[in-house]
């Protein structure tokens, strides 16, 4: 038998039956519900998207209430411990199954042989002011990667697709790590193709040969719980501009250009600003009465899907004590402790499920390391490359998807004059 809703529209007393697939109804029926013949029909108002799913998609999963987050069916916490490659875990999000030794070492030479840039962009990147925002810079050279490779407009094409994955997450890296060194002045490094990932990114940025391996465990564990998370602002975006059949560098450029935002991936470097505004661990209780007063916010808590502790922050707590063991405790560590204390005991925090999110300890890793707080959405968008990668694959791929185009509830004038300048 199958699941519906019986819906009883009052103005007509006519009853509608819809049917219910996956927790979920199509709401291209309510445009049934009509009152007579020339009537639209009922349309969802959801602002924000608060309750509407416009895809369906098999690769990540979160639970918000429980604080589970899965990619592929893999609980979070269990990639990012055991896995030792960055790009193994790419591969599973983006193929949707871990890969064998074979297909691990394909994956990884035709990522890595793409981390060269072509000189005009670093050309185009030498344009920009020492002092613009890295964020800027990477939504530039991401939309000028698009006249490089005309053939991406072909996305139909599954090989010139793919063709186009192994360079941006070949490319990405290496522009995040130039975009670095031109903030400093300091002159590009070339890539070092016997290092992994995430140690190569690191050498290219800081100008080494060799990478400390706490840190590149770090860096591989915050671009592994970085790497994907549902129909977020940003990955909307990214399937919005590709359902228009733009190439995936400017649908790519889009999406950073969301990730930038302090509501989004911006949300790190706000945590860092609080911490410095407090200043000192005794100054907290003051901070959260203030908070609780409405006069303050405590960035770094709460989120709009997870009602419990941010299954990636309890991973990201612990890998913040391992750096600190090489570059010696960071004073807002205690900061950060004493915030999280209050807010998990304090029945203010509680009532309203205000948890620590993934932002709250992974600025002070990334300040640890030695990256300045407006670089830190730079690094976010280049963990979460990968998946929007692969939920842009899953959208050109899905037979139900067409160009995106919201409706509107319209709320303006009716039809009304126009009224000369001289009669206003």
């Amino acid at each position: 038998m199958v699941n519906s809703l019986q819906i009883t529209d009052s103005r007509t007393q006519k009853q509608y039956t819809i049917p219910i697939e996956n927790g979920a109804i199509r709401t291209m029926e309510l445009r049934n519900i009509k009152v007579n013949d020339d009537d639209f029909g009922i349309m969802g108002y959801d602002p924000a998207f608060m309750n509407t799913a416009s895809v369906k998609s098999k690769i990540t999963y979160i639970d918000g209430d429980k604080g589970i987050l899965r990619y592929r069916g893999y609980p979070i916490e269990q990639l990012a411990e055991e896995s030792h490659s960055f790009l193994e875990v790419a591969y599973l999000i983006f193929h949707g199954e871990l890969p064998t030794k074979d297909q691990l070492d394909e994956w990884r030479s035709n990522i890595m042989s793409e981390c060269f840039i072509p000189e005009s962009i670093a050309t185009i990147l030498k344009g920009f002011d020492l002092s613009s925002h890295p964020m800027g810079m990477l939504v530039s050279l991401l939309g000028a990667l698009s006249t490089l490779y005309p053939e991406s407009q072909n996305i139909h094409d599954p090989t010139i697709r793919m063709k186009q994955v192994y360079r941006l997450m070949g490319h990405t890296p290496t522009l995040c790590a130039m975009i670095f060194r031109h903030t400093k002045g300091l002159p590009f490094q070339e890539p070092n193709l016997q290092l992994s990932y995430s140690g190569n990114f690191l050498a290219m940025t800081f100008g080494t040969t060799t990478v400390h391996p706490v840190f590149e465990r770090a860096m591989r564990v915050l671009l592994i719980l970085h790497a994907d998370h549902e129909q977020n602002c940003s990955t909307n975006v990214m399937r919005c501009i590709g359902s228009s059949l733009a190439n995936p560098y400017a649908a790519a450029a889009g999406a950073t250009a969301a990730l930038w935002g302090p509501l989004h991936g911006g949300a790190n470097e706000e945590v860092l600003k609080m911490l410095d505004e407090i200043r000192t661990i005794e100054n907290v209780p003051a901070f959260i009465k203030e908070v609780k007063e409405g006069k303050r916010r405590l960035m770094g808590f709460g989120h709009r899907v997870y009602k419990n502790y941010d299954p990636r922050a309890r991973v990201i707590k612990q890998l913040a004590y391992e750096v600190f063991e090489v570059t010696g405790k960071n004073p807002k560590l205690e900061i950060a402790l004493a915030l999280e204390k209050i807010a998990l005991e304090d029945e203010y925090f509680i009532k309203r499920r205000l948890y620590p999110n993934v932002d709250f300890y992974s600025g002070l890793i990334y300040q640890a390391m030695g990256f300045p707080t407006n670089f830190f959405t730079v690094l976010f968008a280049l963990g979460r490359m990968i998946g929007w990668l692969a939920q842009w694959n899953e959208h050109i791929t899905d037979p139900e998807q067409k160009i995106a185009r919201p409706r509107q509830v319209y709320v303006g004038y009716d039809e009304r004059p126009y009224i000369p300048i001289n009669q206003r």
